[in-house]
């Protein structure tokens, strides 16, 4: 979506400084692009917005109709899946952009559903996320997702394999890096070890190939897709793309022909969504994946990892603007221990993980038999500082000193109402994410 937002600043670019002629260039591109009304299918029973973060659902559809015909023409006249399934929060204020993957096979529930027509779409106590589409259209997607995370979702986004393939053509290709030979027949995808820059076929390819790939499982391939939208925005946020009219034209024609959103996602309303985001940077742009694992009934299906994805869709619909950082030096992450006291198997390590990713050295983790409700910090001689910064990072925690905590040290104790660790715009870092500005030939193909 960063690279939408970055087309709206270009189209309204061309707009201004064209006159009448950009003027109806705008126009044109606006009535190429398809729109359903999500407010009047979905209806009322919609999550209330908390704050000023922006939520858009993007959705990669697998139809093999018209010029997507040729990946697939026994599947012609058949309902679409979802082959991609990422909702993209962006902070309020603007301070960083976070794309979260949901497995297509998830096993959720899915309500039920107005199709455009205005007939209705049964709903099923359990099935697979990419299953919603097919039954009543990317607005059935997006009616699901809010039921299951409780995050209002304001606009969507869905792109065939045509549109992706143009795309990623208009940006001047994507570079990934591979580890080995791949060779996949079934998505097509032919590769020899090292670096490459991907257009067209050979970009749709590796982002479909399963079994060119590791277990060939979907969640590698969720992993290996992250890494390449982060290049692909990287590159769409280059001067190189943004400063040719060319590319810039072939970028514009591209996203808007190959879009279906709705009603309320108007250029001019990606326009004002860029804005807001002039100052991100891709480094804040992150990619994680819904914390989940497999489903006891079926291995070749994946289930929520609860309690930790209903932490973590609780801290993006909570996220906030985080207080300014503290410039004292004494103030800076330090040295900590981790006690469990929450009766939740594993926390301490979790709590651990994200600590260390936000710059805390862990030198301890433990159990604790005690149950207190808030987090709390404990400190050592000289330690307030450190002390005071690690419960910024924590909701509700307190601080207190504490005789047999070593001097220059800090022990936390996570209690039972512990929800997350702060991050920079207020969600918490996840295992396994990754950023826009990774360094290509680094990932893991």
């Amino acid at each position: 979506m960063k690279l939408l937002a970055w087309v709206a600043v270009a189209a309204a670019a061309v707009m201004v400084t064209g006159g009448l002629s950009a003027y109806g260039y705008y126009w044109r591109l606006q009535n190429a692009v398809q729109h359903e009304d999500a407010d009047r299918l979905i209806g009322g029973d919609r999550p209330r917005r908390l704050n000023g973060a922006t939520n858009i659902f993007v959705l990669g559809s697998d139809t093999r109709e018209g010029a997507n015909a040729r990946y697939g023409r026994g599947l012609r006249g058949k309902p679409p899946a979802s082959d991609t399934m990422v909702l993209l929060h962006l902070s309020p204020g603007g301070g960083q952009a976070i794309a979260v993957s949901f497995p297509r096979d998830l096993m959720v529930p899915i309500p039920p559903c107005t199709r455009r027509d205005g007939t209705k779409a049964p709903g099923s106590a359990n099935a697979m996320l990419n299953e919603a589409i097919g039954r009543a259209g990317p607005t059935c997607t997006v009616h699901t997702v809010e039921r299951l995370t409780k995050i209002r979702i304001d606009h969507f986004v869905q792109v065939d394999f045509t549109g992706f393939k143009r795309i990623a053509t208009a940006v001047g290709g994507v570079p990934v890096c591979v580890t080995a030979d791949v060779h996949d027949k079934d998505s097509g995808l032919n590769l020899t070890k090292g670096r490459h820059r991907l257009k067209g076929e050979d970009a749709l390819a590796y982002v479909r190939s399963r079994k060119g790939f590791g277990n060939g499982s979907d969640t590698e391939r969720i992993r290996r897709q992250q890494h390449f939208f982060g290049a692909l925005a990287k590159e769409a946020m280059s001067a190189g793309v943004l400063t040719d009219p060319g590319r810039l034209n072939a970028l514009l024609r591209a996203t808007a022909e190959s879009l279906t959103t709705d009603r309320g996602l108007s250029v001019a309303e990606m326009l004002k969504i860029a804005q807001g985001m002039r100052g991100l940077d891709a480094g804040k742009l992150r990619f994680v994946t819904v914390p989940s694992g497999p489903y006891p009934l079926n291995r070749d299906r994946v289930a929520l990892t609860r309690p930790a994805a209903d932490e973590f869709f609780d801290a993006l619909r909570r996220d906030v603007v985080a207080p300014a950082p503290a410039k004292s030096p004494g103030a800076r992450p330090g040295r900590v221990r981790v006690f469990n006291a929450s009766g939740v198997e594993g926390r301490a390590a979790q709590v651990a993980a994200q600590l260390e990713d936000a710059g805390w050295r862990v030198t301890g983790v433990g159990n604790l038999g005690t149950r207190p409700q808030a987090a709390v910090v404990h400190y050592g001689a000289g330690a307030e500082p450190q002390a005071r910064a690690l419960a910024a990072l924590l909701p509700g925690a307190r601080v207190a000193p504490r005789a047999r905590t070593a001097p220059g040290g800090v022990d936390l104790v996570v209690g039972t109402g512990f929800t997350r660790v702060r991050t920079s715009g207020g969600v918490p870092v996840q295992r396994g994410e990754s950023r826009a500005s990774d360094r290509v030939c680094e990932r893991v193909a």
